[in-house]
């Protein structure tokens, strides 16, 4: 794997990384009631998920001009990390929300 698809690789696994860890801390923040702090926490997570995504974006336009891309666990590792904490991310808004709900009635 050349330089260039490092820095692709971890630039994905490491913003991805991150944006769950913000969705998790959202989720914790809306836990205690705290449902604004719990959603600036999910706004900051799609910040940072939008950096992964550029990474990821970056692959799919070299492959779309023709520059083959060599497959390798970490590349494989990389797009499972993202899509699962897109996932997660999207689940902890759910989560928000129904804290929210609870803490209402």
């Amino acid at each position: 794997m050349d330089e260039k698809m490092i820095e692709i690789t971890f630039g994905i696994i490491g913003f991805a990384g991150d944006a769950k860890a913000l969705a998790f801390e959202a989720i914790d923040e809306a836990k205690k009631g705290n449902i604004d702090i719990a959603r600036e926490k999910l706004e900051e997570s799609k910040a940072v998920m939008v950096k992964a995504h550029k990474f990821q974006t970056e692959l799919i336009q070299k492959e779309a001009s023709g520059e083959k891309t060599d497959m390798s666990v970490m590349l494989v590792h990389s797009q499972d990390h993202l899509m699962t904490s897109m996932t997660f991310q999207q689940l902890a808004g759910e989560f928000v929300d129904l804290y929210e709900r609870l803490n209402t009635k």
